[in-house]
């Protein structure tokens, strides 16, 4: 069996993907509610950390086994 923190990290990736993407798209088209930090781009920032955790739990734990 693996660990649950190689599924964490599977969970993670996806995720953050998502937002990434989301956050990318937001940036090429603006809604037309602007927050008042939205020129920051939290999402494409939050995005990215999601997905370099999802990948460290996923890499770090790919090759251990749980008895």
């Amino acid at each position: 069996m693996k660990p649950i923190w190689y599924f964490v990290g599977l969970l993670l990736t996806a995720i953050g993907i998502i937002i990434f993407i989301t956050g990318i798209y937001y940036y090429f088209v603006p809604s037309e509610h602007q927050t008042v930090l939205g020129y920051t781009h939290p999402d494409i920032w939050w995005g990215a950390i999601i997905v370099i955790a999802g990948v460290l739990f996923y890499v770090v734990n790919k090759n251990k086994i749980v008895e």
